[in-house]
């Protein structure tokens, strides 16, 4: 028989092999993520080894992509992948923050439900309708009344370097620019919803403070709430620069996926997501072809790591200040 002095000792025995195995699972979960992504990371530079062997670091440099004779440079893919991200994320990023301001300050109480539940429903609409409704509704918009105003109206600006010359391109209706308002589209429910949850944990303390001491909601916004979640609010633009560099089928319908240097930002380009939609197909295994998809597989996953670890370095900064 258990005598009653000894119950607590095995139930704390109990209790202690429980919470032990329950620290274990934590860490071999904890592990399954980073293997994972050691293995990824590892699977596409073994892959795009043999392109990184044949063309050394001019293949990251090289602006010139001819399979006919085996010449590949992943500069025009790198490029048309930066600059369609980062204008996707101009043109996202002030649209999302007044839509979580609106949402949480100003709208009516009846309507925020709604419309927050409207907002975050974009984010569900598959990407290939994104492409559809870019390559039928959005483009030809584009090569009829954008793209033309667009010409005549900043013709003056001087050009960058000696090719880019901004907004002077024929109006075929894709290239960068629509490939931007597209991903901005894509992107813009990733940073109203983060924006209006990092805008609702503000404590309301802070702003009822500062109405009491007059402010409107301007100056509370910008003197107390910002300042308050500016971290946050810079977390949520990374997210929607992260979810841009990485998006394939829409951009595949409306890039033009031209694999060149662009020399307007109404050119057609192309992406490194869009170069190896377009091309794998066509690679067969143990070739240069394969290889060379491969590594711009690896490039993308280091541009897209080192964005993410440049947000966290700079939040980190942030709170240490």
């Amino acid at each position: 028989m258990t005598t009653p002095a000894a119950s607590p000792m095995i139930g704390a025995r109990r209790l202690h092999v429980g919470d032990t195995a329950f620290r274990i699972s934590l860490h071999i979960a904890g592990a399954i993520v980073v293997i994972v992504l050691l293995s990824i990371l590892a699977i596409m530079f073994i892959g795009g080894k043999l392109a990184f062997d044949t063309f050394g670091l001019g293949f990251i440099w090289g602006s010139e992509w001819n399979p006919v004779t085996q010449i590949y440079g992943a500069l025009p893919a790198i490029t048309g992948t930066l600059v369609t991200a980062l204008l996707a994320l101009l043109i996202a990023w002030p649209i999302g923050f007044g839509i979580a301001f609106f949402l949480t300050e100003t709208c009516p109480s009846k309507l925020r439900g709604p419309l927050g539940v409207a907002i975050e429903l974009l984010a569900a609409v598959p990407s290939i309708v994104y492409g559809m409704w870019g390559f039928f509704v959005l483009a030809p918009f584009m090569s009829e009344h954008v793209q033309p105003w667009l010409t005549a109206t900043f013709l003056w600006i001087p050009p960058v370097g000696d090719s880019f010359f901004w907004f002077t391109a024929p109006p075929i209706g894709v290239g960068m620019l629509t490939a931007s308002l597209i991903l901005a589209i894509m992107i813009l429910p990733f940073i109203a919803a983060t924006t209006r949850d990092v805008l609702q944990s503000t404590p309301q303390l802070l702003k009822d403070g500062a109405y009491a001491m007059g402010a409107t909601r301007w100056e509370a916004l910008t003197g107390v709430v910002i300042p308050a979640v500016r971290g946050s609010l810079f977390g949520a633009v990374f997210l929607g620069l992260g979810r841009a560099l990485g998006e394939t089928m829409a951009v595949v319908f409306v890039i033009g996926n031209a694999i060149r240097m662009p020399d307007s930002l109404m050119a057609p380009s192309a992406t490194i997501a869009s170069v190896v939609a377009n091309s794998f197909p066509e690679a067969e295994p143990g070739t240069l072809d394969l290889a060379v998809l491969l590594g711009l597989g690896f490039i993308l996953f280091v541009v897209s790591f080192s964005v993410l670890a440049i947000a966290r370095l700079l939040l980190r900064q942030e709170r240490m200040s």
